[in-house]
């Protein structure tokens, strides 16, 4: 609540202020009391995972919103050789002169989920490679979709669901939101199942979702608890090996028990988050820092043009001339020394980098020079 106060009478800019509140309310959530997590939502087990899919199509249907040819010859290409395939044959001179305004060359992609069989249905997204305009109306033809082994695992055709919209006359356009890529909903059918191997063995790993020797530990030991003992090891900090049943049926319901099984969830180590293109800082709660003193200042230069017009003397032949005239201000605006003292817990820690009033900007280069001068206890991590 402290932070929350300090946050309230700060005259910090409305970015950095928004900034303080996030972290004010990390800070509050520390005073909730620990929640117990299933072993799902901190692990997974390995070789249940899903596979990504690619492949290059045509959208045809469009408005007169395609690719324009002449700047991207692969589309006709492609029109082409689908021609083609339909029993359609094109002279040379005929194929290069196609001016095909209502199709766009895409790639399309998907996810194949784990256990996906033949017949189902998948979600695709279509995306635009060329100079479409917008891929709104438009109509996905077959498509066949790769794995990285290079073979055919599904196939991918419908219309296209585009979530903008735009208009333009006279030079002037207006969009909202983006119009060179869509989704297709169940837009794409399973051809191909990828084999998965959980029934190989006596064993089944388990791959924490982050690295950590005290979850792995803690995982193994709820499961020897409560399922038996010596069933589960912990073989590092992101595998747990446990021993399943050999029946496949069996298997799945005691995959299905131990994925159920409730877990004390204990503090993350100490972590930073930077995001250098928004600005954004994320602390979490085993974030502390060390007693030390920060001075930080400003520093900004102005360069202003004039623009000054020489006129020449009467009868002298001579041509006005207009010049430029630039005046360079620098003005460095002081930074006082300010003493932090040592912050056991983030909402201390908020609330001493609260006190400096600095900017989003300015704070990911003041805890980049508190982490070098070893006063703050975590992981920078830039994002």
């Amino acid at each position: 609540m402290d932070a929350m106060k300090a946050l309230s009478h700060s005259r910090l800019p409305r970015p950095a202020r928004a900034l303080w509140l996030l972290l004010a309310l990390v800070a509050v959530g520390l005073a909730l009391p620990a929640q117990a997590l299933r072993i799902k939502e901190v692990a997974a087990v390995q070789g249940v995972r899903t596979n990504q899919l690619t492949g290059y199509g045509l959208v045809v249907g469009l408005d007169g919103t395609g690719d324009q040819t002449t700047q991207m010859p692969y589309t006709t290409q492609a029109m082409s050789n689908y021609l083609q395939q339909m029993g359609i044959s094109l002279p040379p001179s005929a194929a290069g002169q196609l001016q095909l305004k209502n199709v766009a060359a895409v790639i399309v992609t998907a996810q194949l989920p784990a256990f996906a069989q033949p017949g189902q249905q998948i979600d695709v997204n279509v995306s635009s490679m060329g100079n479409a305009k917008s891929l709104k109306g438009g109509t996905l033809i077959v498509t066949p979709l790769r794995g990285a082994d290079g073979e055919i695992y599904a196939l991918a055709q419908g219309n296209m669901v585009v979530g903008g919209a735009g208009a333009s006359a006279g030079g002037s356009k207006v969009q909202i939101n983006h119009l060179s890529a869509g989704r297709i909903p169940l837009g794409a059918q399973v051809e191909r199942a990828v084999p998965t191997p959980l029934n190989e063995g006596d064993t089944i790993n388990l791959g924490l979702n982050a690295s950590d020797f005290q979850t792995a530990r803690r995982v193994a030991q709820v499961i020897n608890a409560k399922l038996g003992s010596g069933l589960a090891t912990a073989l590092d900090g992101r595998t747990v090996q446990v021993r399943a049943p050999m029946d496949p049926g069996a298997r799945v319901g005691f995959i299905a028990d131990l994925e159920e099984l409730p877990l004390e969830s204990s503090a993350p180590s100490a972590k930073v988050v930077i995001n250098a293109r928004t600005g954004s800082v994320v602390l979490n709660q085993s974030v502390t820092l060390g007693p030390c003193a920060i001075a930080h200042g400003n520093l900004s230069i102005t360069i202003s043009s004039t623009p000054v017009i020489s006129q020449p003397a009467p009868f002298s032949q001579g041509q006005t001339v207009v010049t430029q005239k630039s005046d360079i201000t620098i003005n460095q605006e002081p930074g006082n020394v300010i003493q932090m003292p040592a912050s056991p817990q983030l909402a201390d820690v908020v609330k001493a980098l609260n006190s400096l009033g600095a900017t989003p900007g300015d704070l990911l280069a003041i805890l980049q020079a508190i982490k070098a001068a070893g006063a703050l206890n975590a992981e920078l991590e830039v994002i």
